[in-house]
């Protein structure tokens, strides 16, 4: 079986289709990220530190949490063009967030926009994402379709089940 998101690309994305899918964020992915982004705020580092800042345990890096966007943008094809990230809650090492992403517009020309919102184990968002971006035209699809026909080499998330697609809720 191939991954969900990027079959549905091929067979068409409609506005209003809504995509879903998990990820538990780790201490250790936190760490990785901040050595790449150079993003060391003693937020994600320090207990004393984010005792100060009101929060109850260290945090993940909001971004790293809003890149889950990538996993969906990723899958089918969408060429960023803009974000807007809100973040509303902290996210804690070991917890699982769930990302809800809502396509809003699509056009002719590939052009769309979309809404995605992150909720954390409690069901309380954590934050929202406004997106946009250019979405592959026709013959970008056949490509697709061809890729994943050959077996879609280089994508490591090609077996994933667990996406929810047009699920309402998205539980």
């Amino acid at each position: 079986m191939g991954n969900p998101l990027r079959e549905r690309m091929v067979n068409g994305l409609q506005p209003g289709d809504t995509f879903c899918f998990s990820r538990r964020f780790s201490q250790e992915e936190t760490e990785a990220f901040g050595d790449l982004t150079r993003d060391y705020n003693p937020v994600h580092y320090d207990s004393r530190w984010t005792r100060s800042k009101g929060f109850n345990d260290l945090i993940c890096h909001g971004l790293l949490v809003g890149g889950m966007i990538c996993e969906f943008g990723g899958q089918v094809g969408w060429l960023a063009t803009g974000m807007n990230f809100r973040f509303l809650r902290p996210v804690y090492f070991g917890e699982t967030i769930q990302c809800k992403i809502t396509l809003t517009r699509l056009a002719a020309n590939g052009r769309a926009e979309a809404r995605a919102e992150f909720t954390n184990p409690a069901g309380r968002q954590v934050a929202l994402a406004e997106m946009t971006g250019r979405l592959p035209l026709e013959n970008d699809k056949a490509l697709l379709h061809q890729m994943v026909q050959e077996g879609d080499s280089f994508n490591k998330l090609t077996d994933r089940s667990e996406y929810r697609i047009n699920e309402n809720p998205c539980n």
